[in-house]
């Protein structure tokens, strides 16, 4: 491998510019904006294409989209179905941004579209004619917005999911079974299908599928590790990656990252904040900054660097480093997601590289975990000029690279 310092012809992504989709839809036209890291980008959802051909929504009427993705739902059910009051939420501030930028695009000033997972950042006391759901792949997850809708809903309102079959929508419309006490498929497409029910009533049909502690959206889960000999109390919510537990990468990298006193650091991606917190630990008085694309992962990551008294540490919502390109550091860890939903996509990863470069001061160092398959070499060697692996074992490696 060349030496650090070199100077290669860096790769090139256009992963941060925004891209404007025209979809015609019974014979209307709508613009749709779209990136990589959205859930559908280059292609058509089939779920989402079910959720808007479906959905009955008279007008006049007050409509809520959970996980909206790039809000096309939420602008059919305003410029077709002449809703009154359209609110979109999401966890993801990609779908965030995209679902604002669609609303612009699309002239709609009815529509409110808000960070955050189901209800939870709705105004207090919403209530909706028609609730929409693009389901996650999370069981929990799954459950926690169907408990938001039922409790959004108006007495006769109506509830619709829709999801793919290898993601969870047999066993979510077996929730909604059991919560509304009806449910039916509305129509099907590909392996997908789209499930409603109305509410008829105050209650639960069945109270006994509600049982979590984790539908409350302010309880989080404890989870304690062992990280670098040190014990760590870390918080987590359903739908961040390895909620239970710390994952066997991420506590690979903390036991061999190599962080100096004073130093910065930039955890990337920064999950529940187990990363970022060894780094602050190391580091002592240097500026460590925590940053993830979902809020419920910042929401957990903040409470984490709460509860260990760090000082130097700040953590906020971000796609990959782009909210703090006014920043440098002079490391940056990362143990970068590879699933945009059930499928997998490299240009996420990818961009966390060019990013990573970016901020990185020169002499800075790129510390990065993957799965052993995952081949993240080449774009490493193009970007920095140099990458060596710090760690190769039967699953995981880290990948060592200096700006």
């Amino acid at each position: 491998m060349s030496a650090p310092g070199s100077k290669p012809a860096r790769p090139t992504l256009d992963y941060h510019i925004w891209r404007q989709r025209a979809l015609v839809i019974s014979g209307s036209r709508y613009l749709v904006s779209t990136k990589p890291g959205l859930v559908g980008h280059g292609r058509d959802d089939v779920s989402i294409g079910l959720l808007v051909k479906h959905a009955v929504v008279k007008p006049g009427a007050v409509v809520v989209n959970m996980q909206c993705g790039s809000g096309l739902f939420g602008v059919v059910a305003a410029l077709t179905h002449k809703a009154s009051r359209v609110l979109l939420t999401d966890r993801s501030v990609v779908a965030f941004e995209a679902a604002t930028r669609t609303m612009r695009d699309n002239e709609i000033d009815i529509a409110t579209v808000m960070l955050g997972h189901g209800s939870a950042s709705l105004p207090t006391g919403t209530e909706a004619d028609v609730v929409a759901i693009r389901i996650p792949t999370e069981k929990l997850a799954i459950l926690q917005l169907l408990v938001d809708a039922f409790a959004t809903l108006k007495i006769g309102g109506q509830c619709y999911i829709a999801g793919a079959t290898n993601e969870g929508i047999k066993s979510a419309a077996r929730i909604m079974q059991e919560m509304f006490g009806n449910a039916t498929v509305a129509g099907h497409d590909s392996g997908h299908r789209v499930v409603t029910a109305t509410k008829r009533g105050g209650t639960h049909a069945n109270g006994e599928s509600v049982t979590s502690p984790f539908l409350n959206h302010a309880t989080l889960r404890e989870v304690d590790a062992t990280l670098r000999g040190e014990s760590v109390h870390l918080f987590s919510r359903p739908g961040v990656f390895s909620w239970e537990h710390v994952d066997e990468a991420t506590t690979l990298l903390a036991e061999v990252m190599d962080v100096k006193p004073t130093e910065s650091v930039l955890d990337l991606g920064c999950g529940i904040g187990a990363l970022g917190i060894v780094a602050a630990k190391l580091s002592g008085t240097g500026r460590v900054a925590l940053v993830d694309s979902d809020s419920e992962s910042v929401r957990c990551a903040e409470r984490g660097v709460a509860a260990a008294s760090l000082a130097n540490c700040t953590v906020q919502v971000s796609d990959v480093a782009s909210a703090i390109f006014d920043q440098k550091f002079d490391v940056v860890i990362t143990n970068p997601p590879f699933h945009v939903g059930k499928g997998t996509d490299l240009e996420v990863p990818t961009q966390f590289i060019l990013d990573a470069w970016k901020v990185l001061n020169p002499g800075g160092r790129l510390l990065l975990v993957a799965n052993r398959t995952l081949p993240y070499e080449r774009t490493i060697h193009q970007t920095f000029g140099n990458v060596t692996a710090m760690h190769d074992g039967p699953r995981f490696k880290v990948l060592l690279a200096q700006r």
